[in-house]
């Protein structure tokens, strides 16, 4: 009870604070496009995180510790019991473990191409064992569980009860135990959430949060400058330099989990945008041989291009997980560029000319996706890879991509940002490479429908080991061998950037959010 009056007085203490000082206008380059907490997309996740807390949350590498859920142990290889907090939500009404049983059966079963049914997949059952204790069943052991849980936005059974967008848009649904409520969703204009007096945590500093959506990077600099803004995202390398040395504002930044990948289509016997020198077909899909792949990766200058493409905007990576990161392995060594070693190899798999190949990647995901593509169509035609490059909205690049409803994907080679919402190596892997099972929740965005027996048993081993340190050991095996076949090509990280006025600081995130509760005044 005391704890509770002191929280009261505190948030009175805020009240009675100038209203201005406790407004926060954050840009986000990337705008939100739906408001239901249990569909996958990341802006949608930042945002939405503010609202809908998970039972586990996250550090700035990702790594898990308790959210809502204030502790947790397993019972036996195939069951966890999580005992929750003393939460309500915005509504009034006590968190109890049948609305975390409820939220975690909607995640996992909800409709739609961007779930979190793959991050769910161990989960068999979750049902509530007291008001405060969730016990959840697996499919095998599985000790990653409480970092995958790490995804699900709890949310009220009663007030989600059949909801859709509509009622997550301010209406019925929106309701969670966060430190904000979510008040209103203009799309492509802006969200706004209002504190939460119902929190269980400290009261925020700021009665009003609003996320506007600005994708044009000068633009929404300028916005920060101008003082429309107080804090932007996504401030590309070219624009570094303009927020440094203006004496209003200051440069964070992070190496984030968002890697860019070169994806190869390694499925089809006939490769469908790749030909000989003369524009004949290839007699054989040229990805299906791992000298290939290998070659590419061999072939592109992953220092130049951080440098130069995304002019420091970039760190040159060689495996799935950044340092700092589960699964990141400092024996690894990013791939070289040997031009020759390329040409060689290409030489050994049959091309000793070399081939033509369209190149896709996008030009609006990330500032430089379309000049980093640029750069490595050149670098590919130095070895003999003849390269057209095309690039493409990340809306149509995505759907051609992975090939819309029962269709395949279009791509023979293509490149784009990819990461893992629990920043663990082996989830990235289980997503992008895994030979893919729909019902066991594998591979749901391996492209070039990769499939390696030896990975997958791997991978397997990882689900099921309960060891910290000897699962940690078969990732890095699993990372290196695909790394190794030429499964993907990792090319760089992206560097997180935000902009921030002078008198605010900001904590950098790894996962490239923007937390207003990161967010303090300074002055």
């Amino acid at each position: 009870m005391a704890g509770r009056l002191i929280g009261l007085a505190a948030a009175l203490a805020l009240l009675a604070a100038p209203a201005a000082a406790q407004d926060l206008r954050i840009a986000f380059k990337a705008a939100v496009d739906g408001s239901d907490p249990h569909l996958n997309y990341t802006p949608n996740r930042n945002v939405q995180l503010h609202v809908y807390e998970p039972l586990v949350f996250q550090d700035e590498n990702l790594r898990p510790g308790p959210g809502l859920a204030e502790s947790w142990r397993p019972v036996d290889p195939e069951t966890w019991e999580f005992t929750l907090r003393d939460a309500r939500f915005s509504d009034g009404s006590p968190v109890t473990a049948e609305d975390v049983a409820f939220s975690i059966r909607r995640a996992g079963t909800i409709q739609g191409t961007r779930t979190y049914g793959p991050a769910l997949r161990a989960i068999a059952s979750a049902e509530a064992r007291d008001p405060r204790t969730v016990v959840i069943r697996t499919r095998g052991p599985a000790p990653l569980l409480p970092a995958a849980l790490a995804v699900v936005g709890i949310v009220s059974a009663r007030a989600a009860a059949d909801a859709g967008e509509a009622e997550f848009n301010g209406g019925r649904a929106a309701v969670g135990t966060g430190p904000y409520r979510w008040v209103r969703w203009r799309p492509g204009q802006d969200v706004t959430l209002e504190r939460n007096p119902m929190s269980w945590r400290e009261p925020e500093p700021w009665a009003r949060v609003t996320f506007r959506f600005i994708p044009n990077d000068s633009a929404r600099v300028a916005a920060l400058l101008a003082n429309d803004v107080d804090v932007v995202d996504a401030v590309p390398a070219a624009l570094y330099a303009r927020v440094r040395e203006d004496e209003r504002t200051r440069l964070e930044t992070a190496t984030s989990v968002f890697a860019l990948y070169l994806f190869f289509d390694s499925f089809r016997e006939r490769a469908i945008h790749a030909t000989a020198a003369d524009g004949s077909p290839l007699p054989r899909n040229p990805f299906r041989d791992p000298r290939v792949r290998l070659a590419l990766s061999h072939a592109i200058n992953r220092a130049a291009l951080s440098e130069r493409a995304m002019e420091g905007g970039a760190e040159p990576a060689g495996q799935i997980a950044p340092p700092g990161f589960l699964g990141h392995d400092p024996g690894l060594a990013v791939p070289r560029a040997d031009p020759a070693l390329a040409r060689r190899l290409l030489a050994e798999a049959g091309y000793p000319g070399g081939f033509n190949l369209n190149l896709h990647c996008t030009n609006d995901r990330f500032a430089g996706d379309a000049r980093t593509c640029q750069a490595v169509g050149g670098m590919l035609g130095a070895v003999g890879i003849r390269t057209t490059v095309e690039t493409l909205p990340a809306s149509v690049y995505f759907r051609r991509a992975y090939g819309g409803a029962g269709g395949e994907p279009e791509f023979t080679a293509s490149m784009s940002i990819f990461a893992s919402s629990t920043g663990i190596a082996s989830e990235g892997l289980n997503s992008i490479l895994r030979t893919q099972d729909a019902a066991r929740g594998h591979g749901p965005l391996n492209r070039g429908r990769y499939s390696n027996p030896a990975l997958d048993a791997l991978l397997d081993r990882i689900d099921g080991e309960l060891d910290d340190a000897r699962r940690e050991a078969l990732t890095r095996d699993a990372v290196r061998l695909a790394v190794e076949d030429g499964a993907v090509a990792p090319i760089f990280w992206i560097r997180a950037a935000w902009g921030v006025r002078r008198g605010f600081t900001l904590r950098p995130s790894g996962d490239q959010y923007t937390f207003a509760t990161g967010i303090r005044r300074t002055e």
